[in-house]
């Protein structure tokens, strides 16, 4: 667990500037590499969704060790065992998936802490320098480590000022994509109306002196975001950032195509640029679910 770089983190909360980072779900670990190399502020290794095994998170939390960038790791759901895990690697703190109430979230808490506050067993691994600072790493990790609860369902949304209660939780992640198909959308990044709504709990949330944070779907986007008041603001995931900027070239020469779930290579359709230009999601595509 790197202690300046979650206090250093926090002190720009504290001072209500925005905190950068980039959402990872590729298993390269030069992605993270690259993260650290220009000075963003985090990172979430994405452990919900594609193909990362631990040997992946392992990689890309040694890339940031001794480094002002922190390294979360979003575990696939609620779980000591995953939280613990996950932490015992180095990880700096955990996001958690499908938080809809205080229970949930004062469960997940207890998840990451040490008795007799919460239920983390003591590891020897990195985090406990191999075991040789057991005691050192469990004052400052109960004090230190960083819990993010996602906001992906729409039950959530009467619970959300008793969550902001809950002791341990600076920041809440909202999930568009998740919170849009609860809401009777599936596929779609905000469905009618739930724009609306993460904007309205976000008031709510920033009001409680916690702070929100969301994935941006392009560069327009990401400087909405920072005017709305999100504090803790993804650049976006590598992989949608990748292909983001391939659509670009590709279209600068005329080969740009559309995608499809289909591995057949007939499926993908070449798009004018007129048509890019009609179609707003064609440049935020390949948003990971749950962001």
């Amino acid at each position: 667990m790197k202690v300046k770089a979650l206090q250093k983190l926090r002190q720009k909360l504290k001072k209500n500037e925005s905190i950068y980072g980039l959402w990872i779900t590729l298993e390269s670990a030069s992605i993270t590499d690259m993260a650290v190399a220009l000075g963003l502020d985090w990172v979430v290794i994405d452990a919900e969704h594609g193909h990362l095994d631990w040997r992946d998170i392992n990689s890309h939390i040694r890339a940031a060790l001794r480094s002002d960038t922190v390294v979360l790791v979003r575990i696939a759901e609620r779980s000591t065992s995953l939280s613990k895990r996950a932490l015992d690697i180095g990880a700096d703190g955990i996001v958690v998936p499908w938080m809809e109430n205080v229970e949930d979230l004062e469960e997940a808490v207890r998840d990451c802490h040490f008795p007799p506050k919460g239920r983390r067993g003591i590891g020897g691994e990195r985090a406990t320098a191999w075991g040789q600072c057991l005691e050192e790493h469990a004052t400052e990790a109960d004090k230190n480590v960083l819990i993010i609860p996602l906001i992906e369902s729409i039950t959530a949304i009467p619970n959300i000022p008793k969550m902001c209660e809950v002791d341990g939780i600076d920041i809440f992640f909202f999930g568009p994509a998740d919170f849009s198909s609860t809401a009777g959308f599936p596929g779609q990044w905000e469905g009618p109306g739930v724009a609306k709504q993460i904007l309205e709990l976000k008031d709510i949330i920033n009001a409680s002196g916690k702070h929100c944070g969301v994935v941006s779907t392009s560069t327009k986007n990401l400087t909405d975001r920072i005017e709305q008041g999100f504090k803790m603001l993804a650049l976006g995931n590598d992989s949608g950032l990748l292909l983001r900027s391939l659509h670009q070239s590709l279209r600068e020469i005329g080969h740009d195509r559309s995608l499809a779930t289909s591995i057949d290579p007939v499926d993908g359709q070449l798009v004018s640029e007129s048509d890019a230009k009609k179609d707003n999601t064609f440049m935020s595509t390949n948003q990971p679910k749950g962001k």
